[in-house]
């Protein structure tokens, strides 16, 4: 049976994009002092949810991830040659100090950075990227992250894309695409999507062939988002419920402890 802080921290995990704070003061709620047991829960979060912040007297967003961690628990960015401490259940940088990760292929992920982030800004106007060397500089991991919340409309959503590249000996690039989208007026509606990508490479591709396979998989991707919203609109949400009840009049939801079920919806008889 999952203990009360493995239930906290599922609470966590599920959190939608952008709305981590509002998981974490309904947490307040329930528990007394969980603070220390849900630790690994807001890192594991923050590093797959691909988080971003803006570092203290910075206006660059940077990226929180498992592929720019530090020995120490801080995280690096490669473009701001900055290093920073970070406190997961708050979300706040601090400690910045200057860094600069060494690399064999530094050259590479300069280039590779430089692709990504052309590429980035012409799809994800509201994004931020990282390119990192991984796995003892023998990989390196290209992650994009695009957020967009609209509480006021409410609905939040997040576009994260990881890559791995492998240049030498024998090149290769996989990933993955992951949609999260939450719209919660009057109701809770969630897209969760996920997309496994391998891609074929061959001979020693450069920084634009790279890029060339990325933005062909994710067109297609959000082509196929597309289609898929386009039938449900159509064909499934449709067949859920009516347009209208039996009476052929909307139903007034702010007078709907008034209404007697089976007569004014349904259109009986008074008895």
């Amino acid at each position: 049976m999952p203990s009360h802080a493995d239930a906290l921290a599922s609470f966590i995990d599920s959190a939608p994009p952008g709305e981590l704070s509002n998981v974490t003061a309904a947490l307040k709620n329930l528990s007394v002092d969980d603070a220390g047991s849900l630790k690994p829960a807001y890192k594991k979060y923050n590093e797959e949810q691909l988080t971003t912040v803006k570092l203290p007297g910075g206006s660059q967003l940077v990226i929180v991830s498992k592929y720019n961690e530090l020995e120490d628990g801080r995280y690096y960015d490669i473009e701001a040659r900055t290093s920073w401490a970070f406190d997961h259940a708050t979300q706040k940088a601090s400690a910045v100090q200057t860094y600069v990760h060494e690399s064999s292929h530094e050259d590479l992920v300069n280039s590779l950075y430089k692709a990504l982030a052309a590429h980035a800004s012409e799809h994800y106007p509201s994004s931020s990227i990282g390119v990192f060397p991984i796995e003892n500089d023998s990989k390196i991991a290209l992650v994009t992250v695009a957020n967009k919340y609209s509480p006021n409309n409410y609905w939040n959503g997040r576009w994260r894309s990881v890559y791995v590249f492998t240049p030498a000996p024998s090149p290769s690039l996989t990933g993955s695409i992951n949609v999260d989208v939450h719209y919660y007026e009057d109701g809770n509606v969630r897209l969760l999507t996920s997309k496994p990508l391998t891609f074929s490479v061959a001979g020693s591709p450069s920084a634009a062939d790279v890029l060339k396979q990325i933005a062909q998989a994710e067109r297609r991707y959000q082509e196929e988002l597309h289609r898929g919203f386009t039938s449900l609109s159509e064909n499934a949400f449709k067949s859920l419920r009516r347009q209208l009840p039996v009476t052929r009049q909307k139903v007034e939801w702010e007078k709907i402890g008034g209404y007697r079920v089976g007569q004014d919806i349904g259109g009986g008889r008074q008895r």
